[in-house]
């Protein structure tokens, strides 16, 4: 009992290591090809308004693929609807600035975490008959991210941001690997076992979604209030639960 004990657990650890591999390696392969949308998944905003590093990358990866006619439409990701500072507001605003036309941008608010990204782009591309999305986000972010939107019912390909993975120092590496990781596992499991528990696996925040005006005001000081310092490490802005 005890050998087939040991053998269980070098089993599971072999094929944590082998998923820990794939976050990896699915970061390096850039699948940009035509689609309906190209998404930008947010990240952190800075307490003056400003974009972080992360979502500065994201969103100027996200337009030179539009300009090359990747798709007509950019959707900008998370955040409370009508906040200024989400990251989808000031993601909208970087894109505009760097020749998106602002017609051509739509806003999936409402969403404070990757799944609840994956289900406002669903509603969006519902309204519109749309299939297809070109998802755009930090490489070791983008596995799971194709997993949450293709169980969304979506049709999704993924493009890397260019140098973050490169930037990481090997421990803080090791630890986002490992997080996402779990949250692909997390991701494979049926929606409605995880719908609470991958919030608290991932660090998602309270949903603003059916939320009183009062709570959404709350929520969102709160958020606001999380919001990373200029001088803050580049990889605290990266990846969003």
């Amino acid at each position: 009992m005890k050998r087939i004990l040991l053998w269980l657990l070098v089993f599971l650890i072999a094929g944590f290591v082998a998923l820990c591999a794939a976050v990896n390696l699915y970061g390096l392969w850039d699948q940009a090809a035509p689609a309906d949308a190209i998404v930008t998944l947010g990240a952190r905003v800075l307490p003056d308004g400003s974009p972080g590093r992360d979502l500065t990358s994201r969103t100027t990866h996200s337009a030179a693929l539009f300009r090359d006619g990747l798709a007509p439409y950019l959707i900008c990701t998370g955040g409370y609807q009508g906040d200024r500072s989400s990251a989808a507001a000031v993601s909208r605003r970087l894109a505009i600035q760097l020749g998106v036309p602002d017609d051509r941008i739509l806003l999936a608010e409402d969403s404070m975490s990757t799944q609840q990204d994956a289900e406002q782009v669903a509603r969006l591309m519902r309204e519109r008959g749309w299939t297809s999305v070109l998802i755009v986000s930090h490489p070791l972010h983008l596995l799971r991210a194709r997993i949450l939107f293709a169980k969304e019912g979506i049709n999704a390909l993924t493009s890397p941001t260019p140098l973050e993975s490169g930037e990481m120092s090997l421990d803080s590496r090791l630890y986002y690997t490992v997080r996402e990781a779990l949250g692909v596992i997390v991701a494979l499991l049926p929606q409605e076992w995880t719908r609470g528990w991958a919030a608290h696996v991932v660090g998602a925040r309270h949903s603003p979604q059916g939320s009183s005006p009062a709570e959404r005001s709350a929520m969102r000081t709160t958020a606001q209030s999380r919001r990373l310092p200029g001088n803050a490490s580049p990889l605290q802005a990266e990846l969003r639960p």
